[in-house]
């Protein structure tokens, strides 16, 4: 596995989490003080293409680090949760990096 396929899914994963972050401000503001419902519109569909993205990404990591079916569920579903897509990356990187580790080929020696 290439180490490109985690840096996708762990650059996908931090403008998911924070792109949720700044939606869930805008829903507090569109639906507690009544203001920002264009700016909520416009968050929220932003929000939307790049969890499609970050589904992609985290698919195609699964895939080749060979999840069970249960594991990629839930790393798909943290971009739907406030800040657990911070823990998860976290967590994925770090089962992931001894991966990429093996998959390096030996230096050769002159």
């Amino acid at each position: 596995m290439k180490r490109s396929v985690l840096t996708r899914y762990r650059a996908m994963a931090y403008v998911t989490a924070v792109m949720l972050l700044v939606l869930c401000t805008c829903m507090v503001f569109k639906y507690g003080f009544d203001t920002g419902e264009d700016v909520t519109f416009m968050v929220s569909q932003a929000h939307g293409v790049l969890y499609i993205i970050y589904l992609v990404f985290a698919f195609d990591l699964g895939s080749k680090a060979r999840w069970t079916f249960g594991k990629l569920l839930w790393i798909l579903l943290s971009g739907t949760i406030p800040l657990a897509a911070f823990f998860v990356e976290r967590q994925v990187s770090r089962e992931v990096e001894p991966l990429l580790a093996d998959a390096q080929p030996a230096a050769v020696k002159a």
